[in-house]
């Protein structure tokens, strides 16, 4: 029994010094060791700085406006107080017939909403709105407009922002003052008082479709209102909707509108408005 295990053990024994015979020698030369395999290792696996560098494409240079409101230097002008050259009816693409006086757009609720004769896809808006001091009505009914970021159609179609004056003033809170009508809730209501100029600055990220006119991409907006953020990159469900379910129809391209509220409430007053078309 002994002379067996003995054997079995021999015999392990010369297979393994086999298979250790068998395995290919490494080259001397191809032996890192001691110092230099460590520094081999860190030659090849150390970060540099120039890994994360990019130095094209190189941004184009912008000149900013003497303050934060005045428009850069490569901003659309769409009213600068003097004429409304940059803008239609939304009925019948006729020049508009709003009032301008002492660089000021007023709202002619007669003569409707109107537009801008150039269309636009993502683009960064400034515009300035008052309410006038001698406001009246409530809720809905007083101080009522709307900035169209997208104008698809006739009316009230497209993408709104809601103007009205919510200072101190109750209604249903995605339909106050820095709202994206019946959708967005403003995180905050930093409303100035009637009489006092408020100024909107937007992001828009228009909504992208395919070949078929299905949704590929949806809408986003960003909101400064008065400087306090009140829309944070907020994805819209479609267009906004007085009654019924939000929903997305294709459109490559859209003018900004403004609205002609049918309100009994003063007209509203608007200036220094300019767009900055991004990439």
């Amino acid at each position: 029994m002994k002379r067996n295990l003995i054997d079995v053990l021999c015999a392990c024994a010369a297979i393994v010094s086999m298979a250790l015979v068998a395995q290919p020698a490494v080259p001397r030369a191809e032996q890192p060791h001691g110092a230099a395999a460590s520094a081999q290792d860190t030659t090849s696996t150390k970060p540099k700085p120039e890994d994360t560098e990019v130095w094209e494409p190189v941004p184009k240079v912008v000149t900013p406006g003497v303050t934060c409101t005045a428009p850069p230097s490569d901003a659309i002008v769409l009213f600068d107080g003097k004429n409304l050259d940059e803008w239609v009816s939304n009925r019948d693409k006729s020049p508009a017939k709003w009032i301008v006086a002492d660089g000021v757009l007023t709202v002619n609720k007669a003569a409707g909403n109107i537009e801008t004769k150039r269309t636009f896809k993502n683009y960064q808006l400034h515009l300035e709105w008052k309410i006038p001091e001698n406001i009246t009505g409530s809720g809905q009914a007083r101080g009522n407009s709307g900035v169209f970021l997208a104008s698809t159609g006739p009316g009230d179609d497209g993408y709104e922002l809601q103007v009205l004056d919510s200072y101190n003033n109750k209604t249903y809170v995605n339909g106050q003052a820095g709202s994206i009508y019946k959708q967005g809730i403003p995180l905050a209501n930093p409303n100035r008082k009637p009489g006092e100029w408020q100024t909107y600055d937007v992001v828009w990220t228009a909504p992208t479709f395919d070949t078929d006119g299905s949704l590929k991409t949806p809408a986003y907006v960003t909101v400064f209102f008065n400087g306090v953020l009140v829309q944070n990159h907020f994805q819209l469900k479609g267009e906004t909707r007085y009654i019924g379910q939000p929903f997305y129809k294709m459109y490559t391209s859209a003018p900004i509108k403004l609205q002609a509220h049918g309100d009994h409430s003063e007209p509203i007053s608007f200036r220094n408005i300019w767009v900055r078309e991004i990439d």
